[in-house]
């Protein structure tokens, strides 16, 4: 049932009071939540929870709701991201009864007598306006998945270093049988025990084109924020899941994975003949490997723009080179800020500073088509910085594709 216009009314009232107290609320609902129902910390990432990202997060979903009340229908591609999570996590309908229960709960805990037994009513029908209509999504997505919908067994066959601090992983499935095919720049969610005897689950984008008898995942250490002074400098929050896999799990180790999952794709389903322009940072070159590999198994004469940054050394670096060494239609940008005394400029890079969009040609940015799909991966500074660029240069932000796995709220910013 929709709501009254008093009701929108309502929610929307509370809108100050959530941007001032949103990050209390989200946090006390986790805790108390996570006290009840310690099982649910087998869904939850502990590493956000302790840096405070995922009830920032909370947070920003929730305001976004409020603002849009009254078109809450148009909201549900804005959360097509979070149901495609939610589906890689296995969150199942009975979840979201107690996710409703505790975030009431703390929304009348901390907004006190703004929170009115007719507010609470409203909100409480808002909720579940919503969550019914995100269950009615991953129902869909489920079905999809056919007979894999939970955790499967998967053997790390060989990890293969692509860079210092970047790995790639080759997964087999332990039943032997065929794997599904996926859309070039999904995820997998990978699922291992952690330390304080929860499982604990991250996103990694498949970095290969589609095979039947493995899945491959390319991993980059994390070493958590970085916090320096004259004296020293120190990380917080390190990424668990990540090192753990590269230091500790080698060939012959067993993890959990869940069916591809995704916003982020190429709709090979659906191929057209416009450039492709892969924009990438860092371990972000993931899906746009798959993405290349993809449209060179498939449509070796579609013209693909591949501009990416690093540090130092490039991940995937000779393979890219046999890429455009083999196909006339491959063209690359390489950016490094810090050059190795092997570099050869226009060989292994072009450019020895930041990626600077506007320092790449036109023409291989493809902006007099007015068809380019350009798809973005790498921090979420960066991939703003480069969206940002676009949209300077006339690109309409239905043909920019952004990979986001943070807990942030770039994708509300930028749909």
């Amino acid at each position: 049932m929709a709501l009254t216009y008093q009701q929108s009314k309502l929610v929307k009232d509370t809108i100050p009071a959530l941007r001032e107290h949103g990050e209390k609320i989200t946090t006390m609902f986790y805790k108390n939540m996570l006290r009840d129902h310690p099982e649910l910390n087998n869904y939850f990432n502990s590493v956000n929870q302790k840096n405070g990202r995922q009830p920032r997060a909370l947070t920003s979903v929730i305001l976004n709701f409020a603002s849009n009340i009254n078109h809450i229908s148009e909201l549900i591609p804005k959360f097509e991201r979070m149901c495609n999570k939610h589906c890689s996590l296995g969150i199942q309908p009975e979840h979201y009864e107690i996710v409703g229960k505790y975030l009431i709960m703390a929304f009348t805990e901390v907004l006190g007598p703004a929170m009115t037994p007719q507010t609470h009513v409203a909100w409480e029908r808002a909720y579940w306006l919503l969550a019914k209509m995100l269950i009615g999504r991953e129902a869909q997505l489920y079905k999809d998945f056919v007979s894999w919908s939970s955790w499967r067994k998967f053997k790390i066959d060989r990890v293969v270093p692509e860079t210092e601090d970047i790995f790639s992983f080759y997964l087999v499935p332990q039943d032997g049988k065929k794997l599904p095919k996926y859309f070039p720049g999904q995820y997998v969610s990978l699922r291992i025990n952690g330390p304080e005897g929860y499982h604990q689950a991250r996103q990694y984008s498949l970095s290969e084109a589609w095979r039947e008898d493995y899945y491959r995942i390319t991993v980059k250490r994390d070493e958590g924020a970085r916090y320096s002074n004259s004296v020293s400098e120190s990380y917080f929050h390190p990424g668990l899941v990540s090192n753990l896999l590269i230091d500790h799990m080698a060939a012959g180790s067993m993890v959990d994975l869940s069916h591809p999952a995704g916003e982020f794709f190429l709709d090979t389903n659906n191929l057209s003949n416009v450039p492709l322009v892969l924009i990438s940072a860092g371990v972000g070159v993931a899906p746009m490997v798959a993405i290349a590999n993809t449209v060179q198994k498939i449509q070796p004469n579609r013209q693909v723009s591949w501009i990416h940054g690093s540090r130092k050394s490039v991940p995937f670096e000779d393979h890219v080179a046999q890429l455009r060494k083999t196909n006339p239609n491959f063209h690359t940008n390489i950016f490094k800020t810090h050059l190795a005394s092997n570099d050869v400029v226009g060989v292994n890079y072009n450019y020895d500073f930041r990626m600077d969009l506007a320092k790449v040609s036109p023409e291989d940015l493809h902006l007099v088509h007015s068809g380019t799909e350009y798809y973005i991966c790498g921090p979420e500074q960066f991939m703003m910085e480069m969206s940002d660029y676009l949209k300077t240069q006339g690109v309409m932000a239905s043909r920019v594709h952004f990979e986001l796995f943070s807990t942030g709220d770039l994708a509300f910013k930028h749909q």
